[in-house]
């Protein structure tokens, strides 16, 4: 029996700022048969095309990208932060192309349908890929953030997914 429940956007008790800048997220997606996971702190949440989306960055050099690009669908879990430190750390520092670092972090998948999803997480969002684009030098306007953050020129790639649905931990 799941541990979750359904809640609407609406009913989604969090805070995008706090749950995005200071919990951080797990983006976890499958491919083949396999998943796996990355830690993130960019993102956003609102209003776009009439949906109710989410927006995430990933790093084209990531190993989680694979599987995002490869999927219809992904999930963003959120997990408490205090409890969970050591992991999330973990997960957004070792790459899942050398190990199973799910498993390593000692954290669990559920699948929601065909997407998977962190069993540890306090709420879930289930995303549907919606549109994906390379942030491109050209496009900066400002010029101290493509300094600071893309010296080494690993860009991230945006993706806006619309949320299908948000599970809440009972």
């Amino acid at each position: 029996m799941s541990n979750f429940k359904e809640i609407t956007p609406e009913e989604y008790k969090g805070n995008v700022f706090n749950d995005i800048g200071k919990k951080w997220m797990l983006i976890t997606a499958a491919k083949d048969g396999k998943v796996n996971t990355m830690t993130a702190s960019w993102g956003n949440m609102g209003v776009m095309w009439g949906k109710d989306i989410v927006s995430v960055f990933i790093r084209q050099t990531r190993f989680t990208k694979e599987f995002v690009d490869n999927a219809d669908c992904f999930s963003i879990s959120f997990l408490d932060h205090e409890k969970y430190a050591k992991e999330l750390s973990y997960l957004g520092t070792v790459s899942g192309r050398d190990e199973d670092k799910i498993n390593k972090a000692n954290l669990h998948v559920e699948f929601s349908g065909d997407v998977p999803y962190i069993e540890e997480a306090d709420d879930v969002m289930i995303c549907k890929k919606m549109f994906r684009q390379t942030m491109e030098p050209d496009a900066f306007i400002d010029k101290e953030a493509l300094e600071k953050w893309y010296s080494d020129k690993n860009y991230h790639d945006m993706y806006m997914a619309s949320i299908e649905h948000i599970l809440e931990k009972k």
